[in-house]
């Protein structure tokens, strides 16, 4: 008997997922022992949309209401993204008792826990393998691979796009809005990639690890965050002097006071195995408490290997469907998330790498060492690659460990000085790997 399938969305994701279905449908029919059949695609373009060929009466349709409501459909996919019509196809989803799977980080983020207790109330599955790090099974790790261990730190590329322009950077030495533009004409980066760029995407999906590592239902907006607009080829050539690289970096680390979250670009040493993640590329490093570090590596977007995770994750609730499952795991890997606030990421004590554009004048560095020095910041290099144009000269102080509290409160002193053409840009210097 087969186990029918609605997909509401043939953008990417979907038709990626549509493509799959029927191209690996006799190995995932030998997989499972039954046939996973789509019955019902929904776009609101459908009929303008080139499919693969589809076996059997399959219903297209421009309302999403006609799939959750047709007692046929067994699961539907919700591959249309966004909150607020996303939100709605899988809550009315739920309710007629239909098993969801989905790719959306946003909406995870911000309600998953509150759909997963309606997918419990009713009977039936919510999975969102597919909604961090695309071809990365790293929700199935957290849930099922290392549930045993207790997780204390993980570090995490989450997004594509960004890692995309940062290594270009890194190679062509090419400006900011230059990769930028490559990236979206490669189609890496969207029209407006405002979400990519300045880390709410990676955000989301940092949010979501955090509730399956830790049991703690996390608002996004709690998480501190910071984007990639400011890095200049010549940050790479600094950090490369310091034996380092630089990567739009997703944290998480518990401690005795607390757990710290933070999404932005930040220097790690040029031998960890995050600074050997090039391009459009995702990866999480884990370290347990027991089990010591774990690494996870792949594609983290794209229709093929996000499409894998959405159809994983359909065979695995078409087993329970079939089968039936008395105690289904939590996608979130715990059976109550924790209501929580993160730590202040000013609280953390770490090197950091600052960097000024300046118009060179006598006395420069005696300014910036007394007013570091005021707020108890030890200076441990000055770094100054030489340059033609006087008027825009940068150079790089890095600093002994410090609160990033007193760095802050240091910037604001010295951002209004007269030799400054703009304002400091600081980066941690992450040495936890």
């Amino acid at each position: 008997m087969e186990v029918a399938v609605a997909i509401v969305g043939l953008g990417n994701v979907g038709l990626g997922t549509l493509e799959i279905l029927t191209g690996n449908a006799q190995s995932i029919e030998e997989k499972l022992g039954f046939p996973l059949q789509v019955r019902a695609v929904c776009s609101r373009t459908v009929n303008q949309k080139k499919l693969p060929p589809l076996s059997g009466a399959v219903v297209r349709t421009s309302e999403w209401r006609d799939v959750v409501c047709d007692s046929e459909i067994d699961i539907v996919v919700e591959a249309i993204g966004g909150t607020a019509t996303a939100g709605h196809i899988i809550e009315e989803a739920l309710r007629h008792r239909k098993s969801v799977v989905t790719a959306n980080k946003e909406l995870m983020a911000l309600r998953g826990a509150d759909l997963w207790a309606l997918a419990n109330q009713n009977g039936v599955n919510l999975a969102m393998e597919a909604s961090v790090a695309g071809g990365i099974p790293i929700h199935t790790v957290l849930r099922e691979g290392i549930a045993g261990d207790r997780v204390v730190e993980l570090y995490g590329i989450l997004n594509g796009t960004s890692n995309f322009i940062l290594t270009e950077i890194e190679k062509s030495h090419a400006a900011f809005e230059s990769v930028l533009s490559e990236a979206q004409q490669l189609g890496y980066a969207e029209a407006d990639p405002s979400a990519d760029i300045d880390g709410l995407d990676a955000r989301s999906k940092l949010a979501i690890l955090a509730a399956l590592a830790f049991g703690e239902k996390l608002a996004p907006a709690d998480i501190y965050t910071e984007g990639i607009r400011r890095i200049m080829p010549v940050d790479f050539q600094y950090a490369h002097q310091l034996q380092h690289t630089i990567r739009l970096l997703c944290l998480a680390r518990q401690s005795g006071e607390g757990l710290l979250l933070s999404v932005r670009p930040t220097l790690i040493p040029r031998d960890a195995i995050l600074a050997h993640v090039q391009g459009a590329y995702n990866a999480i490093w884990i370290r347990g408490a027991y089990g010591d570090d774990t690494f996870y590596y792949g594609r983290g977007a794209g229709s093929k290997p996000t499409g894998v995770a959405v159809v994983s994750d359909l065979m695995r609730v078409a087993r329970e469907i079939r089968f039936g499952s008395p105690e289904r795991v939590s996608p979130f890997a715990h059976e109550r998330l924790g209501e929580y606030k993160p730590l202040s990421v000013a609280t953390q004590k770490l090197p950091y790498y600052l960097r000024f554009r300046v118009e060179d004048k006598a006395g420069i560095i005696a300014t910036l060492a007394t007013i570091l020095a005021k707020h108890e910041i030890g200076i441990d290099a000055v770094l100054q690659l030489p340059r033609e144009d006087w008027r825009d000269l940068p150079f790089v102080v890095t600093t002994e460990p410090a609160r990033e509290q007193s760095i802050r409160q240091a910037i604001l002193d010295i951002r209004d000085a007269d030799f400054l053409i703009e304002p400091p840009f600081a980066l941690p210097m992450e040495k936890g790997f």
